[in-house]
């Protein structure tokens, strides 16, 4: 049954892949460390606030010019060495020294929240039976597992949900207590965010933070930096 619903699908699969290959890349900006002109979507938005601070800006709607930086440790280590915040601000900035690990935090909040408000739209199922019931709908966008998770349980949902939607991302980003925290419960190991902004916007969140830990290509989307990059 599984194998001909994958067979099935392979029409709109291949037509969506087409679309997204077409699609443009929208709004673009320039990393102040690598120098590299960006979709937005790899990017992160700080300001400059009113005391002279440097702000992260994930919600891309702090007044004041925007400062773009790839959303990778190794950026913004390079940007706080070199002063790139106050070269391209052209003011004097402060930045606290703890500043990569206070934007991680950050990340991390806002992906836990991002997903709480989804919740609330009813656009999350948790656990295995109800994520694998709604993966054989097609109805998963993002597919989210504790890092905690048991081996067996992750790899049989992953595996369903390559067969089933070529659209479905397959993310982690902390244990099965945090996840659960974001969704009103002790725990939670298999989350599934229904295809739409929601999982579009939660993806991009969760790679931004998987790039600021410096975690390496592991299916979200963050590389290693090339040598001109560094």
């Amino acid at each position: 049954m599984l194998a001909t619903t994958a067979q099935a699908m392979a029409p709109r699969r291949a037509a969506g892949a087409k679309a997204a290959a077409d699609k443009p890349q929208g709004a673009q900006r320039r990393c102040l460390a690598s120098g590299r002109v960006l979709p937005k979507a790899e990017l992160l938005r700080f300001v400059v606030g009113p005391e002279g601070q440097i702000v992260p800006d994930f919600a891309e709607r702090l007044p004041g010019r925007g400062l773009w930086l790839l959303a990778r440790r190794d950026m913004m280590e390079k940007a706080c060495k070199k002063n790139l915040f106050a070269k391209a601000a052209k003011a004097q900035v402060r930045l606290p020294s703890d500043l990569v690990e206070q934007v991680e935090q950050l990340a991390l909040r806002r992906c836990l929240d991002q997903l709480g408000l989804a919740r609330r739209a009813g656009a999350v199922v948790v656990g295995f039976e109800k994520v694998k019931a709604a993966l054989k709908a097609d109805r998963v966008g993002l597919l989210l597992q504790a890092s905690d998770a048991a081996q067996d349980g992750r790899e049989k949902l992953r595996a369903l949900a390559r067969a089933v939607g070529w659209e479905t991302s397959l993310l982690q980003f902390c244990d099965g207590v945090t996840l659960g925290t974001a969704l009103g419960r002790d725990a939670a190991v298999h989350v599934g965010v229904t295809r739409g902004r929601f999982s579009a916007g939660l993806k991009r969140d969760v790679e931004r933070l998987a790039g600021l830990r410096g975690v390496e290509d592991q299916g979200n989307g963050v590389g290693r930096p090339t040598e001109g990059e560094r």
